[in-house]
């Protein structure tokens, strides 16, 4: 049986080879995922290590920071000289670094990085550990003098003797740059920008006395933790955060992982979809390849093979595949990283290629992905096998089973549609959010699942509507196509599976990123009242001089600035909330309208009051008059009593959990240094819009990382946020149709084969090459377009669906993408056409006699 079941691999080793792609394509992104975050993270644990001083004293931050608030936490510079008289310590250094400045050349360009990663500004004081080396120029040392990394210097032709304008915290300055240094190590992607250590700490903090952190060196023989021990108790253990170098490295790795983990998350939703397509179309290949072998192995059962050793025989098959296709897919994984690589390194990370890390689980979760979902589709192609009696050896058609009824299908799907059904029904009337996802995330999976099994019951109703013009459209030829695609509805329905799946993805994906959009729309309607809205792109604070120069802009009228402070609250229910609050101007009311339960903004951002979001304030037993601790950045803490309750819609902006604001009074007393993050700008009496915007635009050229936006530029902006999740969506569907392509190709060139003989008595009568090439495309076409409509009917429902979960949270418009849903089903037809391109030209080429004589 081993012999023959070698034999028979190799025979029909063309038939096995595009579901062996399946398998490559699903190992490769599994693999080459695995590989490529491994890398990273090996290089960043290495530049972290190798960066990290021995102990590290930093302010005692006690809340994270989910929005950026533009503070920069410090402490006394002067603590370094206090530690360097601690025993043990050979040296110790006043750090002054602050993240995401803005650098602009003469031309008022930005000089930072464009994928999103920070320009840093920071202090040059050189030791071992600095991950840069001078190689051009000279260390700055005046007020005036900067030095700036190779990468940048040569990504935006930046050269020494060039003027830069630095825009800090605490204002705008210019430098010379007066050196060039080159990593020696990973470039994490950001813009360094190194200045004496008085003039970093002056000009970026603000403070001459102030310090971002102090690195300390150990004397040889000391240990980091020892150390950390006494510098603490020198301190006050209580005051400051210490870390040893590996704490350091660790805590940089965390902040890191984030990053990484979305990048290593996507690739494996690529290889999700990726085995899950794959498996309809080696569950199609299998069954096939099994019922054109119904005489042969109905001859091993006549010879003596009993059911176990066909079984085994079939499974045996599918394992060598899954071996092929794990091998090749493991390599294509590496090629995928290497790629990967090389693009991060065009974006400015600097990754060694030769420095890949290939772990010991990689290889393991290759194989184990491709061996197993292999051997797990083949699993029921193989039991039908292993039922083939020793009489089919005698029977003169090799197609088994055809006409077997769809009875268990019909109750296993309609029970399993019934259960998902009803979770959906529920998603969309629960009241709560989080058991509505649930009862959504349910509802998708027992759908999708129903219809994959009762897929088989709905090809005849429905290929008979879809191809019903057919017939008179292109006559004999129409009608054959037609009835090919109802001859086997269980093939024609694992075969349009395969597109159905990434269809219902993209379908429902589309309703809910529509809704969204509308939802967006509508509230910014119904909220934004100013002219104008002063904004980074990135939604990055910027600082007050941007403000002043607003407010100087001619026919500039009213201007109201927003803040972000993280916060911690501690309500009645005994809960300690973390959130971010938001801080306004006392003018809100002039350039937003906000729907109040209780109270009005006067009310919200008097001194010592803060709002909150009715349903917030409901369930914390909250209302107004509460007087609530409130415990801000840095361990300030005070009582805020709540003066109003606002009604809005979560997806309007104001505030984040819980909906808090208050007044920037209170944002500068309790969280000082915070910056602007957006300026609301309505026009001067008199002034036109158009006139106002020209303006703003010319006092904001020198600031590059702030932009003027009008209402509907607002709205863009936020379409563009969410066009961000469709682009992966269309990415992953993408996948789905190359795979469902591969999976038509081969169903119709096992389909070829199986009619040979057929397709031999239909040339000898007289059908034309064109002809027989015409009924395969046709057939194709409707079998694809039969998998989008299946896709988009649920795909549809999904969003619908989603659009009732999203309403939870404020977001009630609903809208249905016509026009994406009419461009997927015109390209399902082409994907038809194309996948029928090759078995359409084979079997036109077939020698009648030989296939009129094929057994």
């Amino acid at each position: 049986m081993l012999k023959a079941t070698l034999r028979s691999f190799l025979a029909h080793k063309g038939r096995l080879l595009l579901s062996a792609l399946a398998v490559v394509l699903s190992v490769a992104f599994v693999a080459g995922s695995l590989i490529f975050s491994d890398t990273l993270s090996r290089t960043f644990d290495r530049l972290f290590a190798t960066t990290a001083p021995d102990v590290t004293v930093s302010p005692e931050e006690n809340l994270d920071e989910a929005v950026p608030s533009g503070m920069t936490a410090t402490l006394p510079a002067e603590l370094a000289a206090r530690v360097a008289r601690i025993d043990g310590v050979a040296a110790a250094r006043a750090d002054a670094e602050v993240a995401n400045i803005t650098v602009v050349d003469a031309d008022n360009e930005s000089v930072g990085p464009t994928t999103g990663a920070p320009t840093i500004g920071t202090d040059w004081s050189p030791d071992a550990r600095t991950p840069v080396e001078l190689t051009s120029g000279h260390a700055p040392s005046g007020p005036s003098e900067a030095m700036l990394d190779s990468e940048t210097a040569d990504r935006k032709d930046v050269r020494i003797g060039d003027t830069l304008t630095v825009i800090a915290g605490p204002g705008s300055f210019k430098v010379e740059v007066v050196g060039i240094a080159t990593f020696t190590t990973t470039n994490p992607g950001a813009a360094l920008l190194y200045l004496a250590p008085e003039t970093a700490r002056e000009k970026l903090l603000g403070d001459p006395r102030a310090a971002t952190g102090i690195s300390i060196d150990a004397e040889e023989g000391v240990g980091d933790g020892q150390l950390k021990q006494r510098v603490a108790a020198a301190l006050g253990a209580d005051r400051y955060d210490y870390r040893t170098a590996d704490e350091q490295a660790e805590s940089d790795v965390e902040q890191l992982g984030g990053f990484l983990d979305v990048i290593k998350y996507v690739m494996l939703g690529f290889a999700g979809i990726a085995v899950l397509v794959g498996v309809f179309l080696i569950v199609n290949t299998f069954s096939m390849l099994i019922a054109q072998r119904t005489r042969e192995l109905g001859l091993l059962r006549a010879l003596g093979a009993d059911r176990r050793q066909v079984r085994r025989s079939v499974l045996t098959e599918a394992t060598l595949l899954g071996l092929v296709g794990s091998t090749l897919g493991l390599a294509t994984g590496i090629g995928l990283a290497a790629g990967l690589i090389a693009l991060m390194n065009t974006l400015g990370m600097n990754i060694r290629s030769s420095e890949m890390v290939i772990g010991w689980g990689t290889p393991v979760a290759a194989y184990v992905v491709g061996v197993g979902v292999t051997f797990v589709a083949a699993y029921l192609p193989a039991r039908r096998a292993a039922g083939v009696s020793p009489m089919a050896a005698l029977a003169d058609a090799e197609i088994a089973g055809i006409g077997r009824p769809l009875r268990t299908r019909a109750i296993v799907g309609g029970v399993v549609g019934a259960l998902g059904a009803a979770a959906l029904l529920g998603c969309v009337t629960a009241s709560q959010t989080g058991s509505a996802a649930s009862l959504l995330a349910l509802g998708i999976v027992l759908t999708l699942i129903a219809m994959v099994i009762a897929g088989p019951l709905l090809v005849r109703p429905v290929i008979r509507v879809l191809g019903g013009a057919f017939p008179a459209l292109f006559g004999s030829v129409g009608r054959m196509s037609q009835r090919n695609a109802l001859r086997n509805p269980r093939r024609t329905g694992a075969t349009a599976a395969a597109l159905m799946v990434g269809l219902a993805l993209v379908g429902g994906m589309s309703v809910a990123s529509a809704s969204m959009t509308e939802s967006f729309d509508q509230q910014i309607d119904d909220t934004l009242g100013a002219d104008f809205v002063i904004q980074n792109g990135n939604f990055l604070p910027f600082p007050a001089e941007v403000t002043d120069a607003v407010r100087d802009t001619p026919g500039a009228g009213l201007v109201v600035r927003s803040r972000f402070a993280p916060v911690a609250v501690r309500l009645p229910d005994g809960d300690r909330v973390e959130t971010t609050a938001a801080a306004y101007d006392p003018k809100l009311d002039e350039v937003a309208n906000i729907t109040y339960a209780r109270g009005d903004t006067s009310a919200a951002l008097a001194d010592g009051r803060i709002a909150m979001d009715l349903d917030f304030a409901r369930d914390h037993g909250v209302r107004v008059g509460s007087v609530i601790p409130v415990e801000f950045q840095g361990g300030r803490t005070t009582e805020l009593t709540v003066g109003a309750l606002t009604d809005q819609d979560a997806a309007e902006g104001f505030g984040t959990q819980g909906g808090l604001f208050f007044g920037l009074a209170t944002s500068a007393r309790f969280a000082p240094g915070g910056q602007d993050s957006a300026l609301y700008v309505n026009a001067a009496s008199g002034t036109d819009a158009d006139e106002l915007r020209t303006s703003l635009e010319k006092t904001l050229d020198p600031y590059p990382q702030v932009q003027v936006r009008d209402l509907a530029d607002y709205k863009e902006l936020v379409h563009d946020q969410i066009a961000v999740l469709l682009y992966l969506v269309y990415a992953l569907l993408g996948l789905a149709i190359v795979i469902a392509v591969l999976g038509v190709v081969n169903t119709l060139a096992l389909s070829v084969v199986e009619r040979t003989r057929e397709i031999g008595l239909l040339r000898a009568i007289g059908l034309a090459r064109r002809q027989l090439r015409r009924m395969i495309r046709l057939e194709s076409v409707v079998i694809a377009v039969f998998g989008a409509v299946l896709g988009l009917a649920l795909g549809l429902v999904w969003g619908v669906c989603t659009q009732q979960v999203l309403a939870l949270q404020g977001m009630n418009a609903l809208a249905i993408p016509w026009g994406t849903i009419v461009a997927v089903v015109v390209g399902s037809a082409v994907v038809g056409v194309v996948a029928a391109l090759l078995p359409a030209l084979r079997a036109s080429r077939m020698n009648v006699l030989a296939a009129i004589a094929h057994e």
